[in-house]
């Protein structure tokens, strides 16, 4: 799958797919090729702040949006990752 590229006017859904550098909005994220969970909070997408967190490397973080609140539990995260076919690694 191809994933999107959001750019900053485009809003993402849950199960949205796209580049972790391309993140613009708060919410509870997973790392596709790793399982790992990232939480988004609001102050690391406001507009002028520098980002919290930055990630290089060659190959691009693709990542899939799991909701809009950024302090989704654990469980529910794990369920919604199952529903998706997604596997997870926390």
């Amino acid at each position: 799958m191809n994933p999107r590229t959001t750019g900053s006017h485009a809003a993402s859904t849950a199960a949205d797919q796209l580049i972790f550098g391309n993140l613009s909005e708060a919410g509870t994220y997973l790392w596709n090729e790793t399982g790992h969970l990232f939480r988004v909070p609001e102050d690391a997408v406001k507009v002028g702040r520098s980002p919290l967190i930055e990630i290089l490397g060659k190959e691009p973080i693709v990542v899939t949006k799991l909701s809009d609140d950024p302090y989704m539990t654990i469980t529910k995260a794990r369920m919604t990752a199952a529903d998706l076919d997604l596997g997870v690694n926390f």
